[in-house]
C-alpha cells in the first residue's frame, strides 16, 4: 500500500538541509510546536522541544533539494488560521498537526490546509486512541503518526519503548493501515549508534513488525554528523530497514519479546 519508507529531518540549518536532501530525505522543515509541550514533556531527557520558528522555513525552501518543506505546527488554536497560511506561504507542503483529540479536529486541519499540502496528523492522546477509527475516515489525512513521548505518558507506561512493543500500538497500526493512511511512529538513530539504552537495529525491527512506512530522523541520529556523512549514514539506516522488512513474522516476533524484556530490565 504505501511501500517507500519515509523519512523527517527536522532542522532549518543550509548546510544539513542540503545533505539531507542530497541523500534523499523525504521530508525536511522545522518544529514550531511550543503550545503547552513544555508542560508535558520538559522532564523528559532528549524531549524535541524546538526554538524554530516559522521564519526558519525560509531557509528550508531556499536549500531544499527534491524534498518536501515540512512544518509541525501547534494544536489547534485561534492562530492555527495564519500559522497554516504562513506556512505554505513560506514554502510548507507538509504540514503536521499534534495534539488533537477528535475527528472534528482533523477535519478542520485538513480544511485550513485545503489541499495546497499534505495534511499529516500525529497520534499523542487517549482521546485520538479512543475515536480512532472516526479519524482514519476523514477525508484528505495523508498520514497518521504516533508520538510516542506523549502518548506513553498520558497512558502512564514506563517508557515510549514499552509502548512500541504494545499490543495497542499494533491495534492502532493496524487500523490506520486499514484506512489506507500511511503509517508511522518515533524517532530512528544511526544503525552504528551504540551509546543508546536500545539497540537502534532493535527498533528498526519495530517498523517492519508494526508495516510502519514513516519517522523522525532523531536528533541522536545527526548528533557528531558531519554534512558529507549524513548520506552514508541515510544509506545504512535504508539497508536495514529493507533488511527486516524482508525477515519473517517469527523472527520479528522474537525482535519484539526482546524489546520487551530490555525495558522490562530497566523499568
Amino acid at each position: 500500500m504505501h511501500p517507500q519508507f519515509i523519512l523527517t529531518a527536522i532542522t532549518s540549518d543550509p548546510q544539513v538541509v542540503r545533505a539531507a536532501s542530497a541523500a534523499g530525505v523525504e521530508r525536511i522543515g522545522i518544529d514550531i510546536e511550543r503550545l503547552g509541550k513544555a508542560a508535558r514533556q520538559g522532564h523528559i531527557p532528549g524531549a524535541r522541544i524546538s526554538p524554530h520558528q516559522l521564519e526558519d522555513l525560509r531557509a528550508v525552501t531556499a536549500n531544499i533539494r527534491g524534498a518536501q518543506v515540512f512544518a509541525r505546527l501547534n494544536p489547534l488554536h485561534p492562530g492555527s488560521r495564519d500559522e497554516v497560511e504562513t506556512a505554505l506561504a513560506l514554502g510548507a507542503r507538509a504540514l503536521m498537526l499534534p495534539q488533537f483529540h477528535t475527528a472534528r479536529e482533523a477535519e478542520t486541519f485538513v480544511d485550513l490546509i485545503a489541499d495546497r499540502a499534505a495534511p499529516l496528523l500525529l497520534l499523542e492522546t487517549t482521546t485520538a486512541v479512543d475515536n480512532l477509527h472516526a479519524i482514519t475516515a476523514v477525508e484528505g489525512v495523508s498520514e497518521i503518526m504516533v508520538g510516542l513521548n506523549d502518548l506513553h505518558l498520558a497512558l502512564g507506561l514506563s517508557s515510549h519503548f514499552e509502548l512500541v512493543a504494545s499490543d495497542l500500538l499494533a491495534r492502532i497500526a493496524h487500523t490506520v493501515r486499514n484506512a489506507g493512511i500511511r503509517f508511522g511512529f518515533g524517532g530512528v538513530a544511526r544503525v552504528d549508534d551504540d551509546s543508546l539504552p536500545v539497540p537502534p537495529d532493535l527498533v528498526l525491527a519495530q517498523y517492519a513488525r508494526l508495516h510502519a512506512t514513516s519517522a523522525w530522523l532523531s536528533r541522536s541520529f545527526f548528533r557528531g554528523l558531519q554534512p558529507h556523512q549524513i548520506a552514508p549514514a541515510v544509506h545504512a539506516l535504508r539497508h536495514r530497514l529493507a533488511y527486516w522488512r524482508h525477515q519473517s513474522p517469527n523472527t520479528l516476533d522474537h525482535k519484539k519479546e526482546e524489546l520487551q524484556g530490555l525495558f522490562a530490565l530497566h523499568a
